[in-house]
Formats: C-alpha cells, structure tokens, sequence
C-alpha cells in the first residue's frame, strides 16, 4: 500500500477495467431494452478505514450471500487509490456501485455520470500531519510548506483550499499543494520530499506510529461533521434493478452498525484486506475524528456544499442540488421495514 509502485499497478487495473468494460457495456446496453436478469455486481472502493463497512460485507460474506435471491452470483471489486480515477471508471460504465468521497462523486455527477448517491458511509476521518521539524501555532505558519493530499476534486483536496482560504492563505500561491496517493505521500513525508500530508485514516495513525509526523488539524475541526464517503450507485441499476439496490443499501447499513460494535474486529479485517498491522489500525479507530454512520440526512447539507465549493474552485460548472445528487428512498425504504 505503501509502495510507489502502487499508482503505477492501479493505474493498469483502472486501464484493464476499461478494455473489459467495453464488452460489457454492450451487453448492459442490450439489457437495458430487454430488462435482463444481470448475474454480477462491480463495486469500486478504496483502502482506507472510512470503508471498512465494504470489507466487512465481503468478508463475511453478506454481499454473496444477501444478494443471491436476487440473481446476483459474483462480486467482482476493484480497489483504488483516490476516489478521481474511481470515478473515471465509473464514468466509462465499468462500475456499478461505488464506496467514494462526497467531493468526487460531486465532481462526476457534474460532468454528467448517471448515478445518485444512496447512502452516506462516514463523517470526518482526515488529519493535517506535519513534519516533526516544524512548529504549528496557526495555519499561517503553513506559508511555504509543500503540502500532499488527494487529487483535485476529492473531499481532501476540496477540504484542504477550502479551510486554507478562509484562514486567510491562497491555496494557489502560499502553500504547495500535491496531489498524491496515500501510499506516494506516506512515502513522501518519510523522504522528507514534502512537510506536510493531508490524508484519510489510518494513513496519519500509521506516519505517526513511525515518527515522522504529527497531526495539528482534524478534518472535522475544518468543517465540523462534514460528508466524507458515500455509497454511490449507477441511475441504471437504480432504474432498471431498485430491489438489488434496496439489498446493497440493507446489507451496508448492516455492516456499518456491526462495524460500530465490533470496533477490534472491524480493524482486524481492515488489516486481513490491506496488511496494515492491526495495532496501528486499531489506534487509529481509536484517536480518528471520525464515525460510521448510515442516515443520508447527516450528510446532506455538507454535500451540497462542497458542490458550491467545486464551483467557486472551477472544478464544475454549476452547483448541484440536493435532488440531483442523492436518492434516499432505499434507506427510508430499510429503516421503515425495522
């Protein structure tokens, strides 16, 4: 996860995910007229604990198992760095259902992707960690710095230039910011190549546990209970498949309450998908600003403004509105069944 080598494969798998995808968008195309049974099910995630619920489901089983009924008989999962080349492949049809951030989801709905975002999957979870070697009193003592974080158009870099410019800092011209993977900008701020990370957990558990950072900001200190990641998934499967939806909307709420319970466990599986030692996993839970969380209503207003956020920073074209983003019929569908 940490190797610079990771953009490089990722980058391969997305270009594979493509190739195949064009047979497959013939076929799904085909289907549309014909309403067709479809057999298996393309979810896009990211290695980060924000999406722990999306590890936990698969491995337990409860995708496989849940979906069944309903014709499905394959997941096939595709992981990514960043939610931006998540959201190209959802763009190009490959993917039908997608753990992202808020802000990519935004960026591709306004570039037209056909898809509403169902569900939330977390709050907060990101910290600001600096380089040992410098003092932090204020953001002004971030002049200078060259500062790593996601890609334009994620929750992290919309997060970042957001909070920096109403503390006064131009986020073009006082601060370096990089677009990086985590495991590049883990390495970086290792290397000392940079001073600073912005990252979801556990990357800044894990550049704390090998002293090479401290946090000075929480996200949520940035924008207190902001939207982070969504369960977002396509306008067609909603359409032309709403009880499959309404299943992957029931068994993500239960895997998000039992993540709730079972906080070790919920780390223990993190680290079965990714490797991370578990203990630093684990603390990582334990010192996030963050929460699991499931009622849309949580995320709302934070989403659409990070929609006013994207088009004051030119990452858009138009703001968006709550009803051209969200469809959250499926979980009032879920807890009025309870």
């Amino acid at each position: 996860m940490r190797k610079s080598s990771m953009l490089i494969l990722t980058l391969l798998m997305v270009a594979s995910i493509f190739v195949s995808g064009c047979a497959d968008n013939e076929g799904t195309d085909e289907n549309a007229t014909t309403g067709a049974t479809i057999t298996e099910l393309r979810i896009g995630y990211q290695p980060s604990t924000h999406q722990v619920a999306y590890m936990t489901a698969y491995e337990k089983g409860w995708w496989q198992e849940d979906l069944a009924p309903y014709g499905i008989t394959r997941i096939r999962e595709y992981e990514f760095p960043t939610g931006a080349p998540e959201m190209q492949a959802m763009l190009a049809g490959n993917l039908d259902v997608a753990y992202v951030g808020a802000a990519p989801a935004i960026t591709a709905l306004s570039q037209g992707l056909d898809a509403k975002i169902v569900e939330p999957v977390q709050i907060n979870g990101s910290s600001l960690v600096l380089r040992p070697e410098h003092e932090y009193e204020s953001p002004e003592d971030l002049k200078g710095l060259r500062i790593a974080t996601f890609p334009p158009g994620t929750i992290q870099d919309t997060l970042l230039r957001d909070w920096l410019r109403e503390n006064g800092l131009d986020p073009d011209r006082d601060v370096t910011i990089l677009g990086m993977t985590p495991g590049d900008a883990v390495t970086a701020i290792s290397a000392r190549q940079i001073d600073a990370v912005f990252l979801p957990h556990p990357s800044p558990a894990v550049i704390e546990n090998e002293g090479n950072g401290r946090t000075i900001v929480q996200s949520g200190e940035m924008s207190p209970n902001h939207a982070c990641c969504v369960l977002l998934v396509s306008g067609k499967l909603i359409r032309e498949h709403p009880d499959i939806v309404q299943q992957i909307v029931e068994t993500h709420i239960k895997a998000t309450e039992y993540n709730q319970e079972n906080q070790d466990e919920a780390a223990q599986i993190y680290s079965n998908k990714t490797t991370e030692n578990v203990e630093v996993v684990k603390k990582s839970i334990e010192e996030w600003d963050g929460a699991w969380i499931t009622d849309p209503e949580l995320i709302k207003s934070s989403t659409v403004e990070y929609s006013n956020i994207q088009y004051e920073l030119n990452y858009t074209q138009k703001p968006l509105t709550e009803e051209e983003i969200f469809d959250t019929s499926f979980y009032e569908a879920a807890i009025n069944e309870e």
